[in-house]
């Protein structure tokens, strides 16, 4: 779900969508007519890991996704910590694994969420215990994995490329198959 901004955090006026030269020229932006807040509306690091153990890549489903929707393991940075912090955290508090390397793969951008996607190969080690967060994990070896037509699924595709696999996408069909009831509403709670 997105939120929009509509008011102040610095003095609690409407926002107003207000035109202001800045560098690159005037810019539209939701401002505040009363102090001058700007909301600059920037992208959000999100951290996302293609986790290896033993040579098996790991996918996982959210609780809220569906049955045959599995992705990469990921989430957002917290303050104070840098990303390959990040995502080892993100790892072990939602798999329970722990990263014993993290390398940089890529970054991607995720327009629809507007975020910018931070990907990294990790290699863990542990038992798998996954979070309230994940309902599902499945463990693939690399001529098995299928990529996506999003940001995690272009990462996982250039790390299968440095790997020496070329990567194999879903189809239109198989991807539409595969997020099946993800965009649908969701029902009201009792």
């Amino acid at each position: 779900m997105q939120y929009e901004h509509r008011f102040c955090p610095h003095c609690a006026t409407a926002l107003a969508p207000v035109v202001q030269v800045e560098d690159g020229g005037p810019k539209e932006r939701l401002r505040c007519p009363a102090c001058g807040w700007t909301h600059w509306n920037n992208p959000t690091p999100v951290l996302a890991a293609i986790v290896e153990v033993e040579g098996r890549v790991l996918l996982a489903r959210n609780a809220l996704w569906p049955p045959k929707m599995f992705a990469l393991i990921t989430g957002f940075m917290e303050a104070g910590e840098s990303p390959q912090e990040g995502v080892a955290r993100e790892v072990k508090e939602e798999t329970n694994l722990d990263a014993q390397s993290v390398t940089l793969v890529g970054a991607y951008e995720f327009l629809r969420m507007n975020q910018l996607i931070i990907a990294y190969h990790v290699q863990a080690t542990g038992q798998v215990r996954l979070s309230p967060e994940l309902i599902d994990h499945r463990f693939y070896d690399l001529h098995e994995l299928k990529c996506w037509p999003a940001g995690t699924g272009y990462a996982l595709a250039d790390w299968l490329r440095s790997r020496g696999h070329e990567p194999v996408f879903f189809t239109d069909e198989e991807n539409a198959e595969r997020r099946r009831g993800l965009d649908a509403p969701a029902s009201p709670k009792h």
